[in-house]
């Protein structure tokens, strides 16, 4: 069970803000400054809420989206694509690893959040953050290409169930 601690309201400026700021990164936002978002406190993150739902993180200063708020807005930037034989390691948190990158976004920069996606369907996996830009991520043939943050199954992607 995830677990979090000062949940509190944010104003609709702040909100707003925050929207902007996922909108910029990530291309797309599940929630508006019109929305109810609340932020809490979970470990070295803090949890976005949006209308009772967890859309979002906030890790070292960076907003992420989670997996879930991935699927509400399906972003367009800041994506890697993997084979399907990366799927069941993913699925386990593993870290993404160069070879079974397939496609990636050219703007990713090192350090940069991401989203991890699967070839057949274009499914969100994972969320990290990039150990490497876009481009090498796609030519590199050996090591880590992501740090794992968020994972489908994990327990950020349980919450709302």
């Amino acid at each position: 069970m995830l677990e979090y601690r000062k949940r509190r309201r944010i104003r609709k400026k702040e909100a707003k803000r925050l929207a902007e700021e996922i909108i910029e990164r990530w291309g797309d936002c599940p929630f508006s400054g019109e929305n109810q978002v609340d932020l809490a406190e979970s470990g070295d993150m803090s949890l976005i809420f949006s209308d009772g739902m967890l859309v979002g993180m906030i890790y070292y200063g960076k907003a992420f989206l989670t997996i879930r708020g991935i699927l509400a807005c399906n972003p367009d930037k800041k994506y890697v694509t993997v084979d399907m034989g990366a799927v069941k390691f993913l699925s386990n948190g593993a870290d993404v690893m160069s070879p079974g990158v397939v496609d990636a976004d050219p703007e990713i920069k090192e350090g940069d959040p991401v989203w991890v996606r699967e070839e057949r369907h274009g499914k969100p996996l994972v969320v990290g953050i990039a150990l490497m830009d876009g481009n090498s991520m796609k030519e590199s043939k050996k090591g880590k290409a992501i740090k794992t943050i968020h994972y489908v199954g994990d327990k950020i992607w349980k919450f709302n169930e």
